[in-house]
C-alpha cells in the first residue's frame, strides 16, 4: 500500500496551519545547513569539536595523550560549547519599515521579521534561549517560544521611526537589533551604551529598500514619511540625490563607529538581495565575539 500521498496530504495540511510568517521563516532557516552540532564554539560540553596544540597556560589534565602520542606535539581535545546563551531581539515595527519601492517586493518590515524569526529558529534549535528586548517576552527555549515570537513580531506600530528597546537586558546576553535606523540616532546610541554597560554584545543590522540605497528619483516628486508626519515636495528630485546619499553614508558611519566603541557588530542588507545570505551572515555574526 502506497502511503506517500497520504503523508504528503497530512504534511500540506499541517503546513497550512502555520502562520505565513512562520512558514517562510521555517523555510528560510531550512536553507542554512548547520549540521548536527549547532553553534560551533569551544567550551564545556560532551561533544568532541577539534584538537588544538597545547598553549602556554593550558592545564596538563586537558592534554589528550593518545592523540599527542602520534606526533611530536601535545594536543588539547576541545569540546563543543553547550552552555545556553540568552539572545534578545529588537525588530523595528514602526511605520517606516513598511516602505517598499516595488509593489511585488518585500517591505523592510517583512524582511526584518523573516530574518529575525529564522535566526530565532536556528538559535533555539541549537539550544539557545531567545526572547524580545524589554519585558514583553523573556528568553526561553522550545518550539512554543518560536510560536510566541511569531505572534509578537507581527504587530505594527504607528510611529514613523522606531527606537531600540534596551530595558530588562540580561547581563552578558547577546542581542540583535534590526531596523532601517533612519530615525533618531541618539536613541540608538543610548540603547547600545545601556546594553554595553550590562556586558551585552550583539549585532546592529540595517535593512533598507533598494530605492533608499540608490535614490533613483527624478523630476517632480513628493516625499512623505510612512506615518505622514513629514512631507517634502520638489520639482527636481535628482538635485537631492547627492545630499541624500551623503546623509545615508554619514548615518552608516555613525552606526559603524557606535558598534566599534560598544563592542557590537554592524551589518546591512538590501531587500532586493538574498535573504539566505543575510541569514547566514547574521548566524555567523552571533558566533563571533568582539
Amino acid at each position: 500500500m502506497n502511503t506517500a500521498p497520504n503523508l504528503r496530504t497530512r504534511a500540506e495540511t499541517e503546513a497550512a496551519r502555520l502562520p505565513p510568517l512562520l512558514a517562510r521563516a521555517e523555510h528560510l532557516a531550512g536553507t542554512v545547513l548547520l549540521g548536527e552540532h549547532g553553534r560551533r564554539r569551544a567550551g564545556l560540553g560532551d561533544d568532541f569539536w577539534q584538537y588544538r596544540p597545547v598553549q602556554p597556560g593550558d592545564s596538563r589534565r586537558l592534554i589528550d595523550w593518545r592523540r599527542s602520542a602520534k606526533s611530536d606535539q601535545q594536543f588539547i581535545r576541545q569540546r563543543e560549547w553547550q552552555v545556553a546563551q540568552s539572545v534578545m531581539l529588537w525588530v523595528d515595527q514602526s511605520a517606516s519599515m513598511r516602505f517598499t519601492s516595488d509593489k511585488d517586493g518585500a517591505t523592510k518590515a517583512d524582511r526584518a521579521r523573516v530574518l529575525a524569526l529564522s535566526l530565532s529558529i536556528l538559535l533555539i534549535r541549537a539550544g539557545e534561549r531567545v526572547g524580545l528586548s524589554g519585558s514583553s517576552l523573556p528568553p526561553r527555549r522550545g518550539e512554543a517560544q518560536i510560536l510566541r515570537l511569531t505572534e509578537m513580531l507581527q504587530s505594527d506600530e504607528a510611529e514613523d521611526y522606531g527606537a531600540p528597546e534596551a530595558r530588562a537586558m540580561l547581563p552578558h546576553a547577546r542581542a540583535v537589533f534590526v531596523s532601517d535606523f533612519l530615525g533618531d540616532f541618539e536613541a540608538v546610541e543610548a540603547a547600545l551604551y545601556k546594553a554595553a554597560d550590562r556586558d551585552v554584545r550583539g549585532v546592529v543590522y540595517q535593512v533598507l529598500d533598494p530605492a533608499e540605497e540608490s535614490f533613483p528619483f527624478q523630476g517632480r516628486a513628493i516625499f512623505e514619511s510612512m506615518g505622514g508626519s513629514v512631507s517634502h515636495e520638489t520639482r527636481k528630485a535628482s538635485d537631492l540625490k547627492t545630499r541624500y546619499l551623503d546623509r545615508l553614508a554619514e548615518r552608516r558611519d555613525q552606526l559603524q563607529h557606535l558598534c566599534r566603541v560598544t563592542g557590537w557588530q554592524f551589518g546591512h542588507h538590501d531587500t532586493a538581495k538574498s535573504a539566505q545570505a543575510a541569514l547566514l551572515w547574521l548566524y555567523r555574526a552571533m558566533e563571533r565575539r568582539q
